[in-house]
């Protein structure tokens, strides 16, 4: 409880900031987290850019105006960053704040200047952007907290659960779903900066608590930001029954992971026959995929993709980039190797599931 009261204290806190900073220096001011998304911003006096406009309409910045902005350094900047006007861009001028706690940077305050933030006016309004920084920062902390609560929920246990299901239905509440992320170890997401309501924890994989409405713009988010693959849960009104998203969050990455069609992000309720699969331990995966192990690569995909078409040749052929008699002569070798007859359907089930299953035998057991 007393971490979403800080939360709503901070948020409060921010716009007030934002107003005292916009009055005192008399610029259209905005105050924006780390990833660009808008927090809070004053009254806009003047003139104002498609930067600034898009900013408000859309309650953050585009990648594309991000990197330009990143380019002047404000991300490692200990003080204000001024950015000159681009006339080419239709970018006007404006002083960008980084709000700096600790030396990590939380976020940023953005000022349209008109000529008239002079350095002696901007000094001045140093503890209003301290104190913002403070915030942020507060709010992280607090976030990395309910985070700790969040592996608990997620918990096969539900005896963990329980204690924490009340904990962090304050800071979610239904409808939720939960997202996997892969980590990278060439990239670093700053967890703490996805959108309010969101509950990150780090690990392998990334586990997220997510509004079911927000599910999907967290999730291809954090898989751009990590480059690698996600997995959405289905949703579930209690956030008690989150850990239930979080297993098949869990599975829809591993197929993610494997089956091409349905990278980078899979949704569980997308995944069709994928699902029964992904739920199979790998015993019963080794047994299905068996079936097919007398085939070579080459083999392997030729049949595979000749199924995947539902046994239309000339499709096959095509994608494959083959003569047509060539697929024949692969289906028919195929049919010698693994004693199946294509022509019988179950048949053809039992090679199609192998296949598929084949592409899950790992030695690590995600």
């Amino acid at each position: 409880m007393w971490d979403a009261v800080i939360q709503m204290h901070n948020s409060g806190d921010l716009q007030e900031i934002v107003d005292e900073l916009a009055a005192r220096l008399g610029a259209s001011t905005t105050l924006e987290d780390r990833s660009f998304r808008l927090l809070a911003y004053g009254a806009q006096h003047g003139d104002i850019d498609t930067v600034r406009q898009e900013s408000i309409l859309r309650r953050r910045a585009t990648g594309e105006v991000r990197d330009y902005f990143e380019r002047y350094g404000i991300a490692r900047a200990s003080g204000p960053v001024r950015i000159p006007a681009d006339d080419e861009l239709k970018v006007l001028a404006r002083v960008c704040w980084p709000l700096r706690h600790a030396d990590v940077t939380y976020g940023y305050v953005w000022l349209l200047d008109s000529g008239e933030l002079t350095d002696e006016r901007l000094r001045a309004a140093a503890p209003l952007v301290a104190r913002a920084a403070a915030a942020l920062a507060q709010e992280a902390r607090s976030r990395q907290d309910l985070g700790r609560e969040l592996r608990a929920l997620l918990s096969a246990d539900p005896e963990e659960r329980a204690d924490a299901a009340a904990e962090v239905a304050v800071e979610v509440s239904g409808p939720v779903t939960a997202i996997a992320v892969r980590e990278s170890a060439e990239r670093l997401a700053a967890l703490w900066a996805l959108p309010r309501g969101v509950l990150a924890r780090p690990g392998s994989p990334v586990a997220l608590l997510s509004p079911a409405h927000l599910a999907d713009e967290v999730a291809q988010a954090m898989q751009s930001a990590y480059g690698t693959a996600a997995g959405v849960g289905g949703p579930r009104s209690d956030p008690a029954d989150a850990w239930l998203s979080w297993r098949e969050a869990r599975q829809a990455l591993r197929i993610a992971e494997h089956f091409p069609q349905h990278a980078p992000v899979a949704h569980w309720q997308d995944l069709g026959v994928h699902r029964l699969l992904a739920r199979l331990g790998q015993g019963d995966l080794r047994e299905l995929a068996a079936e097919t192990a007398a085939l070579d690569t080459e083999l392997a995909q030729t049949l595979e993709v000749y199924l995947d078409q539902g046994g239309h040749a000339q499709k096959a052929a095509t994608e494959l980039g083959i003569h047509r008699q060539t697929l024949y002569y692969r289906l028919g070798k195929a049919e010698r190797l693994t004693h199946r007859d294509l022509a019988d359907g179950d048949d053809r089930l039992t090679l199609h599931l192998g296949l598929k299953a084949a592409r899950l035998v790992t030695r690590d057991a995600r």
